[in-house]
């Protein structure tokens, strides 16, 4: 092979390496594992035993419920709410539109371990949420201690910060909207209303789906809220699969069977995205 040939297979090299060894070894190193356990220090070839184990798993079938009930309540809010903002900072009527904007956005830029310290410490049941609600007449609620509440503050604390996310991708995506669908629109007597049905959200339709499989892929992986918010808890009844793998991983060391949680939550992952591509009529 000529120089001039073998030159753009030496320059993709140094990457292909790299990919190599830090995301394809990976993948095929945990797909391994997930069929192994160890036994008297050594990892040992034990088939399915890690997957069936699953099946019988009742803190597996408790986290899978309280992941999924996240995904069906909380991330279907955030969108909304996110399309919403979106739309009312894109009027051209709105004054100081990039202040509310990056106020909005703030929150995505936060330290994740700095925002959870902040709701534990409003959620207490002298926090500032439980005073407010005390001068309604309602409460204390027991937040982070009850199993439904700790629930609802998991999601509130989702939904304060990935909203602006999602709502600065959306805006970004009204941009190309062209001015002349609204104008005509405003002509034919739309109203805004109507205008927001018919022309927004109809032509963000990818864009929605794009975050609808982003939250849901985000949603099947959460962490980082029940850990610093719950640890779980009360009575595993914030465990969420991310959790649940994180335990059995790095708290048990029982790395074969987190790894198969791990894959089931990418099976999962793949089943709710073609779904949701079938469901939107896009192949």
């Amino acid at each position: 092979m000529s120089h001039t040939k073998l030159a753009p297979y030496l320059f993709l090299a140094p990457a292909l390496a790299l990919f190599m060894a830090f995301t394809v070894y990976p993948i095929v190193a945990s797909v391994i594992l997930s069929f192994q356990t160890l036994e008297a220090g050594n990892y040992i070839f034990v088939g399915f035993d890690n997957y069936i184990r699953l099946i019988k798993d009742t803190i597996f079938h408790k986290a899978l419920f309280n992941t999924l009930i996240i995904l069906v309540v909380q991330v279907p809010i955030m969108l909304f709410l996110a399309l919403v903002l979106a739309n009312a900072l894109n009027s051209q009527l709105l004054k100081l539109r990039g202040i509310f904007r990056v106020g909005f956005f703030m929150p995505a830029v936060t330290s994740l371990v700095a925002y959870s310290i902040l709701f534990s410490i409003m959620l207490q049941d002298t926090g500032i949420i439980n005073q407010f609600l005390s001068y309604l007449g309602i409460g204390p609620i027991n937040w982070l201690a009850d199993s439904f509440w700790a629930k609802v503050s998991i999601m509130l604390a989702m939904t304060w910060r990935w909203t602006g996310y999602n709502m600065v991708i959306y805006l970004a995506a009204m941009q190309n909207i062209p001015s002349e669908m609204y104008e005509a629109a405003s002509l034919d007597g739309a109203s805004k209303i109507k205008q927001f049905l018919h022309i927004t959200v109809p032509q963000l339709k990818p864009i929605i789906l794009f975050t609808a499989i982003i939250s849901t892929i985000s949603t099947l992986q959460l962490f980082d809220e029940p850990y610093n918010l719950t640890n779980g808890g009360p009575s595993d009844a914030t465990m969420t699969l991310g959790l649940y793998i994180y335990n059995n991983g790095f708290q048990y060391f029982d790395f074969g069977y987190a790894s198969a949680i791990a894959y089931v939550v990418v099976i999962l992952v793949a089943i709710l995205s073609y779904f949701q591509l079938k469901v939107t009529g896009d192949e």
